[in-house]
């Protein structure tokens, strides 16, 4: 996966009178974020899509799916905005998968930031045809006329029609061009960056009227629940499936083909047991005796993994950036300091575990599933199937938590293949266990930190080695190096040294590697940020000035010259002065310095810049007489840029507190001969009630600049935070995660 530029956001916006509904679409869409190497971007279709009913009623389609990050309420919401239209009066459609709706894929935290000026447009363009189908109906001229929400004013009269009774005659005007588009200054935004902007979905949500994939149904279908292959790369020699038929409700079994690397988001294989319930599949399942073949994987251990991934830190590796020349430092002597972190495979655990429900007729899929990217559901259904991309519809439910997971649409194309051998629709339903044991890990890694001290106690020169399976070892067989995963933290570390070297080292895959919510941010910053403020405690400095230092003064840094191919850093220009900021907001809400902490207690601080935000965060933790750590407060301090909704902001660093904190605790994957040795939560824990964090404090730095990413930007600090304050409060320090493997009393 490569992430490539927004080639063009120019474009045309298209108007049409349907059914007597004035109809909107836009071509002002970007290219997609990330395409395969070497891929082009497509020419877009109509993209987004505004109707004005007759009765005055707005739809707007969403073209990103809901998670609980908010995406689905908050680009509508940008058009609705510009439009002037009344929120309450506006529907929201979600949309298939298809290209012309330009990049549906819901992660990266890009969904505001890659469509918030293009929806604008859309809004804008319609609220100007309305103005003039009014001014020509009144006969006045456009320039005279105003919005409020859902009405077009006459100034002088104050004459108002509704935007219903204008709908057919704006259809009927042509689009204005993008130059010409007006634009609403931010002092007249009604909905964007207010704080009244709850949940679309919220209501449906509470009552239990909203549609999850667990919900999906269609006529006339059968369950399937899938054994999957313990080990990677496994295909089956035999099985035996009497005692499975036996089972009320079973009614039969098949097969599904042992996928070859690269793996992609192709099915595992393995023996689907078909029945009438989910209950009935899951006991059938229960009773299937498979003999499984060999693996290349089948001696894939973790604890002896871990000492070759460490072994790899040590020596020289592929250079991601270079600043001066560490070498000819560290061969002076001096002070040097070195630390070696680590941090383990996760698991996404989502709530809803996989599921859809597809059926094949026809030499056509028709789809209903919780996924983060229809459009993957249609390129892997096609593949699995030889049809064309074209012939597969996937209907978008919301989703029960998502974290990346549901970007791989593996359970779909499941649900399809075995439609085809079916001749019925069929619903797959992965349970907790397959879900932790069978999903797309975020990476295991391994950190080598090396620094020469000065006189002054800051570094004079840095050195970092990363070496972890890569997630491109996903789609393309034998890659080793993480290339793509450089620009998440590591080869744009803000850090003023005069040396400065990152390198990536290679590492073979044993498991199906994706991303998790922040991805290679989580042990990046780990390391980068545990390391720094181990540098400060030998210097025998406070540990938010010492960042401070490090950062150097405020400046421009160009991320294009120093190696960062991974975000866009001509739009998004690294600016030192908003990181340093944020790292002073959040340690003056913490009460950083000026509250005593008594024994066994302790803050620490981390400051990240990840999916083009800033992110500050202090921890405070208390360490019981028993080495259990409690969390009384998190304290961050974030500019996101231009933001849409202040709550939804909130609602996502929150829950990322909570988040990072229960991966840095307790979540840890491991495998020994290849199997997967966790399969729910009683040995994949997630932090409970007791463990989380008792007050979480989310300080919303203003800024004008353009909307960045929210969704997974306040994760990574928290684990370097946390472990940080935990050396502040026992004098212990923690290298590896989570935090659970080391004693701390």
């Amino acid at each position: 996966m490569k992430r490539i530029e927004n080639v063009s956001r120019r474009g045309f916006i298209q108007g049409a009178l349907v059914g007597g509904a004035f109809v909107l679409s836009a071509r002002y869409i970007p290219q997609p974020l990330w395409a395969a190497e070497g891929e082009a971007a497509p020419a877009f279709d109509p993209s987004l899509w505004v109707t004005i009913s007759p009765d005055g009623a707005v739809t707007i389609v969403a073209g990103r799916s809901e998670m609980g990050c908010g995406s689905r309420t908050a680009l509508p919401l940008v058009v609705a905005d510009e439009l002037d239209a009344d929120w309450s009066k506006v529907k929201i459609d979600q949309a298939v998968g298809d290209p012309k709706y330009g990049d549906q894929d819901t992660d990266g935290s890009h969904s505001v930031r890659s469509f918030f000026d293009q929806m604008r447009q859309v809004g804008a363009a319609g609220r100007a045809m309305l103005i003039s189908a009014a001014a020509a109906q009144w006969n006045v001229s456009a320039k005279d006329c105003t919005t409020e929400p859902h009405f077009v004013v006459h100034r002088a009269s104050g004459r108002k029609l509704g935007y219903g009774e204008l709908a057919g005659a704006a259809a009927k005007l042509p689009v204005p061009k993008v130059d010409d588009l007006q634009l609403k200054p931010r002092s007249e935004w009604r909905y964007i960056g207010k704080e009244t902007n709850a949940l679309f979905d919220l209501s449906d949500i509470v009552t239990g009227k909203a549609t999850f994939g667990m919900d999906a149904t269609m006529p006339g279908m059968v369950f399937a629940s899938i054994e999957h292959p313990p080990v990677l790369g496994q295909k089956i020699k035999s099985y035996d499936d009497k005692a499975a038929l036996k089972v009320p409700g079973v009614k039969q079994t098949l097969t599904l083909e042992t996928v070859q690397p690269p793996h992609k988001f192709l099915p595992l294989g393995g023996v689907a047991v078909i029945a009438d319930s989910t209950w009935a599949a899951f006991q059938g399942r229960k009773s299937l005796k498979i003999e499984w073949g060999s693996s290349p994987h089948s001696s894939y251990n973790s604890a002896a993994y871990r000492k070759s991934l460490e072994a790899t830190s040590k020596k020289p590796c592929k250079v991601a950036r270079n600043i001066g020349d560490v070498d000819a430092v560290f061969a002076k002597g001096g002070k040097i300091i070195e630390a070696e972190y680590y941090a383990p495979h996760l698991a996404h655990a989502s709530m809803e575990p996989p599921v859809a429900v597809a059926e094949y007729r026809d030499g056509k899929v028709l789809a209903w599933a919780p996924t983060q990217n229809p459009q993957a559901v249609q390129d892997t259904v096609a593949s699995a199937l030889g049809i064309k991309k074209e012939d597969v519809t996937c209907h978008v439910t919301l989703l029960g938590g998502g974290f990346g997971r549901k970007s791989k649409p593996d359970q779909v194309a499941e649900a399809a293949v075995l439609s085809k051998q079916l001749g019925k629709p069929v619903k797959v339903v992965w349970t907790r266990e397959d879900d932790i044991r069978f999903g797309f890990f975020h990476s295991v890694a391994a950190m080598y930190m090396k620094a020469a001290i000065g006189s002054d106690g800051k570094p004079t020169a840095w050195l970092q080695r990363s070496v972890f399976p890569p997630i491109n070892s996903t789609f393309e067989a034998g890659a080793t190096y993480g290339d793509d995963e450089m620009g998440l933290g590591w080869n744009n570390v803000p850090f003023d040294i005069p040396n400065h070297r990152a390198e990536n080292g290679p590492a073979d895959y044993h498991v199906r590697i994706g991303w998790l919510r922040s991805v290679a941010n989580i042990y990046h910053a780990f390391a980068v940020h545990c390391f720094a403020d181990e540098l400060a405690k030998s210097a025998g400095k406070d540990s938010v000035q010492y960042l401070l230092d490090l950062i150097g003064p405020a400046r421009i840094i160009d991320l294009g010259a120093k190696g960062d191919d991974a975000e866009e850093a001509k739009a998004y220009p690294l600016d030192t002065g908003r990181m340093r900021r944020v790292l002073e907001i959040a340690a003056e809400k913490s009460g950083w310095g000026k509250r005593p902490m008594g024994k066994g207690r302790g803050m620490g601080v981390a400051v990240h810049r990840s999916f083009l935000t800033y992110v500050a965060t202090v921890v405070e933790v208390e360490v019981d007489a028993k080495g259990q750590v409690h969390i009384p407060g998190v304290w961050t301090a974030v500019d996101a840029g231009t933001i849409v909704s202040p709550d939804n902001i909130r609602n996502q660093f929150e829950g990322a507190a909570v988040f990072g904190t229960s991966l840095a605790l307790y979540s840890e994957i491991t495998a020994t001969n290849g199997v997967i040795n966790q399969g729910n939560f009683n040995d994949y824990q997630l932090a409970r009630m007791n463990h989380s964090p008792r007050k979480i404090d989310v300080t919303i730095v203003a800024s004008d600049a353009p909307p960045a990413g929210v969704g997974e930007p306040g994760v990574p600090p928290v684990a370097p935070a946390l472990c940080n304050a935990i050396f502040a409060a026992t004098g212990k320090r923690v290298r590896e995660l989570p935090v659970s493997k080391t004693k701390l009393v």
